[in-house]
């Protein structure tokens, strides 16, 4: 039951307050502001009822000094007075009272008001518990050597662990590990779906890993594993291999298509580094090379410097480099890259036009299909051999996702654009079986911010 202090000089108005509350409340009756005082130092309460006009010491001074008192901070205060002038009334909310109570009492009106500035100290109490509780979660992860998501040891511990395991002539090998077109699967199936996958490769690492290796994820999607000890070079091979197929067999198993895979940098102490920052920038760097040659694999920062070294001091002709250069590009038609690389090149177009003529188009084909993922799939890349086989060299497509593909369409026009486009529709149609899904592409010139161009519609249907 939850008590009630009345403080009000008038007898009856306290045998009143009393017969009217104590049949839901506890009811405690002072004739002074100081036995209020006295009461509230030494006993708790959940709500006032405070006469304005008393002797000695009036209510607007009793309310001032239990604000001092600790725990009666936020204590609900409710005014009782019989003057009704806006001015009074003005006061009572402006010293921070909850409500008041107009003198005579009447029962109906004083229980309702109780009853709501109760509730609502209820739920402020309840708010504040919630805010205070996730204040302090926030605290303890900040004040944790964990990743609240995965479990997974944070950097700064991870920085500390490994160069005391240095620092004392310990080896080890470390791994730099990077999820590919991670972004995909939170764009495409959502960030729970997301923070699952995270989880899930913390998993595959553990079930990789020794109970002595340090596992860290590092934010987003990056992560490290330290490999302690000396371990050899077809070892250290075999695991990354291993761990990155399983985790490539766990996320097709979940049907995400997303073509996200794993790429792992490698270096090695104390051979690459005798630092854990060294350590991270060298794997970093070989983590880099992995990623601008297709992803999905590894690479040792120790052959980053037997390249290098076997580059140092040796000069090529211009014609040399151009040949090397081009064995990278064999094919006839679009120029096909990664959604990684293809900002940079997107970016460097833009350039071109703002200072050219030259007018070109972007292009963003859509796969529409409600069928399994298998037929999505078929669809995806034969709409790209469509497209890579219908362009010119001078073009460029890559993969935006599971349902879409964009090409910049150089030297185009608008008509160019809608004609070229309809064209690798028809295409697709004649090496697509059976119903084909529909398929949507949106056509804008280059230099607009927005794919805000003609639409065009191709509806499904047997060929």
């Amino acid at each position: 039951m939850k008590t009630i202090l009345v403080v009000d000089d008038n007898k009856i108005n306290l045998a009143m307050a009393r017969n009217v509350l104590s049949d839901t409340y506890n009811v405690v009756p002072v004739l002074k502001g100081e036995q209020a005082l006295v009461f509230l130092e030494n006993n708790s309460c959940d709500l006032v009822l405070l006469g304005i006009m008393m002797p000695e010491m009036d209510g607007f001074e009793v309310y001032g000094k239990l604000r001092k008192i600790p725990g009666c901070e936020n204590l609900p205060v409710i005014f009782l007075t019989a003057d009704n002038n806006v001015d009074t009334e003005t006061r009572c909310f402006n010293e921070g009272a909850v409500d008041f109570i107009t003198k005579p009492f009447i029962a109906e009106v004083m229980i309702s008001r109780i009853s709501r500035a109760l509730e609502l100290e209820d739920l402020r109490k309840s708010l504040t518990n919630k805010l205070n509780q996730k204040i302090k979660e926030v605290s303890d992860i900040k004040k944790s050597d964990k990743d609240a998501l995965t479990g997974l040891w944070n950097r700064a511990y991870t920085e500390k662990m490994v160069n005391t395991i240095l620092e004392n002539g310990g080896k080890g090998t470390l791994f730099m590990i990077d999820m590919d077109n991670f972004k995909a699967i939170n764009d495409n199936f959502g960030h729970l779906a997301g923070d699952e996958t995270l989880k899930m490769f913390a998993d595959t690492m553990k079930e990789f890993s020794k109970s002595d290796d340090i596992l860290c994820r590092i934010g987003g999607d990056e992560f490290i594993m330290f490999i302690k000890d000396t371990v050899s070079r077809s070892e250290i091979s075999n695991l990354a291999t291993d761990m990155i197929q399983d985790l490539v067999k766990k996320i097709q198993a979940k049907k995400f298509d997303t073509n996200t895979s794993v790429s792992i940098g490698i270096s090695q102490a104390p051979q690459d580094a005798e630092t854990f920052e060294k350590l991270y920038r060298n794997g970093d760097k070989a983590l880099y090379y992995v990623k601008q040659n297709g992803k999905n694999s590894f690479h040792f920062y120790a052959d980053n410097i037997r390249e290098d070294s076997e580059r140092t001091g040796r000069t090529v002709d211009i014609n040399y480099l151009r040949e090397v250069m081009n064995r990278a590009d064999s094919g006839r038609g679009a120029y096909l890259m990664d959604i990684e690389a293809f900002p940079h090149v997107y970016r460097f177009i833009r350039r071109f036009v703002e200072r050219s003529d030259r007018e070109i188009q972007t292009v963003l084909f859509t796969v529409q299909n409600d069928e399994e993922s298998s037929k999505m799939d078929l669809a995806l890349s034969l709409l790209e051999k469509s497209i890579y086989t219908s362009l010119r060299r001078s073009d460029i497509c890559t993969r935006y996702s599971g349902k879409q593909i964009v090409v910049i369409l150089l030297n185009a026009n608008e008509e160019d654009g809608i004609a070229i486009s309809e064209r690798i529709i028809d295409h697709f149609n004649q090496l697509y079986e059976g119903r084909h899904p529909e398929i949507v592409y949106d056509i804008a010139a280059f230099d607009r911010t927005e794919l805000a161009g003609k639409k065009v519609i191709i509806k499904g249907g047997e060929n």
